[in-house]
C-alpha cells in the first residue's frame, strides 16, 4: 500500500525547517547505513545526535499526530524520531530494503519497521532526478512530490532514490511500528476507515449502517492489533 499525503507540513513549517537545515551541519549518510545499504548509499544526513535535528523532528511528529490520513494508513504504535537527509547533484541511494529493526536513540527502545515515510522538504521543481522508486507486485511507483507532501509505503518494499542531476533534494524520513504488522491487513483497515468517513458525511452517526461498520472496524483492530 503506497499512500501520498498532501500538505502534511504547512508552508510555514516547511520554510522554518528549511531555514534551520540551511545552517545546520550534515554528515555522510553512511553513518546510519547497514552492510548492504552502505554499498549503494551516497547522501548526506543531519547527525542523529544533533540538537537542531531533534527540535525539527518534533515539528514532523506533531504534524503526524494531527493528520488523520497518516494515522489511518500507518496505525502507528511507535514512531522513530524523524531524521533529515539531503541528495546533492550526483548523489543517489540504490535498491535496498530498510532494516527490520531500529533503535530509538533517546531510550534504546527497539521497534520493528513496518511503515516507511518520506516527507519532501524541497519542491519538486528545485531539482532534477531524485525520484523515490518503490517496487511492489504491481511494478514500480515513481514518487516526487511538492514540499510538505509525504509518501507512506511498506518498509518491506524494495526501493531506491534516483540520482539527482540538478539542484538538491531535501527530505525527512522515518519508520513506524504499526499496531498491525501485515501490510494487506493495514490496507484493508485503511480502506474501511476511509469508507466509514465517507458514509458519515452522508448519514448521521446514529444510523445503523454507520454504527455497524464502525463496530466492525474496531472489532477487526481488536482482533489483529499488537500493543
Amino acid at each position: 500500500m503506497l499512500i501520498t499525503i498532501p500538505d502534511l507540513l504547512t508552508r510555514e513549517e516547511v520554510a522554518h525547517i528549511r531555514g534551520k537545515l540551511e545552517r545546520t551541519q550534515w554528515q555522510d549518510g553512511l553513518a546510519t547505513a547497514g552492510d548492504q545499504a552502505a554499498g549503494v548509499k551516497k547522501n548526506l544526513q543531519v547527525p542523529m545526535d544533533s540538537d537542531e535535528g531533534a527540535r525539527l523532528s518534533q515539528i514532523v511528529l506533531a504534524a503526524l499526530a494531527r493528520n488523520p490520513v497518516y494515522q489511518s494508513a500507518a496505525l502507528p504504535l511507535n514512531v522513530l524520531p524523524p531524521m533529515f537527509n539531503r541528495y546533492d547533484e550526483g548523489m543517489t541511494f540504490g535498491n535496498h530494503v530498510d532494516g527490520s529493526i531500529r533503535v530509538i536513540p533517546q531510550n534504546g527502545q527497539r521497534i520493528r519497521t513496518d511503515v516507511s515515510t518520506t516527507v519532501f522538504i524541497t519542491d519538486d521543481d528545485e531539482y532534477d532526478g531524485g525520484e523515490l522508486i518503490v517496487e511492489d507486485t504491481y511494478g514500480e511507483h515513481r514518487v516526487k512530490l511538492p514540499a510538505g507532501h509525504a509518501v507512506v509505503y511498506p518498509s518491506t518494499s524494495l526501493h531506491r532514490v534516483n540520482p539527482v542531476t540538478r539542484g538538491s533534494r531535501w527530505a525527512s524520513f522515518f519508520w513506524a511500528q504499526s499496531m498491525i504488522r501485515d501490510d494487506w491487513r493495514r490496507h484493508m483497515m485503511y480502506d474501511l476507515d476511509r469508507s466509514i468517513m465517507r458514509i458519515r458525511s452522508l448519514l448521521p452517526d446514529d444510523d445503523p449502517a454507520v454504527t455497524s461498520l464502525t463496530a466492525h472496524y474496531h472489532n477487526m483492530i481488536r482482533q489483529w492489533a499488537e500493543v
